[in-house]
């Protein structure tokens, strides 16, 4: 299994790690995107917290002409409703899910393992935090939306109906609007989730009050 692992940037702690962030990045960027986020989250020492941010394959991508690059997706339509390419969401998931595994089988329990991502890699965490069979930590999903929202009250696990879910998104998101990402944390909250809606008056990336507030969320989480 680890010859076929996505491969990662890693930023570990200055002790043994007994708990794992991993990080899921946004159409077209890397793992290497969000790494220099670890020192902004300004996390207490205490927290001896490993995060691992994977890349995605690199594959074409068909609104953008076809031209490969780091996606976790397809995206072969603007309409929302098809925005996702479902059997790539799945491909990819199924990816992740393996390092989670990875790190389960290192010794971290799968209740001290927490999923993130921003864009298309909020849509994997979302995806699988809902429907993997362990217990998880939290799931993160930062200017993004859901994949098939209508099977998720079908495809949810029971694992981790009671897992932490943060939610935030830009007012003036242009690539996501904002109203996708809401219609995912409603769709939430109806399967009955302890899920949390941030807003920021940004676009599609992230600001300080968020940084500061996501700092907050991970430690309670991990408390």
């Amino acid at each position: 299994m680890s010859d076929n692992l996505l491969p990662f940037v890693e930023v570990n702690p200055d002790k043994p790690h007994d708990a794992v962030v991993i990080w899921l990045h946004g159409l077209g960027d890397s793992g290497n995107g969000f790494a220099p986020i670890v020192p902004e989250l300004k996390l207490p020492k205490s927290l001896a917290i490993r995060f691992v941010f994977p890349h995605a394959p690199v594959r074409p991508v068909t609104i953008n002409n076809g031209m490969p690059m780091r996606a976790w997706y397809d995206i072969k339509s603007l309409d929302f409703n098809q925005r996702a390419d479902v059997e790539g969401v799945l491909e990819s998931a199924e990816q992740v899910s393996a390092l989670v595994d990875v790190e389960i089988a290192k010794g971290v329990p799968s209740e001290r393992i927490l999923l993130a991502g921003f864009s298309q890699g909020g849509v994997i965490a979302l995806h699988l935090g809902t429907r993997f069979p362990q217990k998880l930590a939290g799931i993160m999903a930062l200017s993004t939306y859901m994949s098939q929202p209508e099977s998720l009250t079908e495809q949810a696990h029971s694992a981790n109906k009671q897992t932490e879910i943060f939610c935030a998104h830009g007012q003036q998101d242009e690539v996501v609007p904002m109203f996708l990402g809401h219609a995912a944390f409603k769709t939430l909250e109806q399967n009955g989730y302890p899920v949390q809606w941030h807003e920021y008056n940004m676009q599609h990336n992230v600001c300080l009050q968020e940084i500061e507030q996501i700092s907050s969320w991970i430690q309670k989480v991990f408390s």
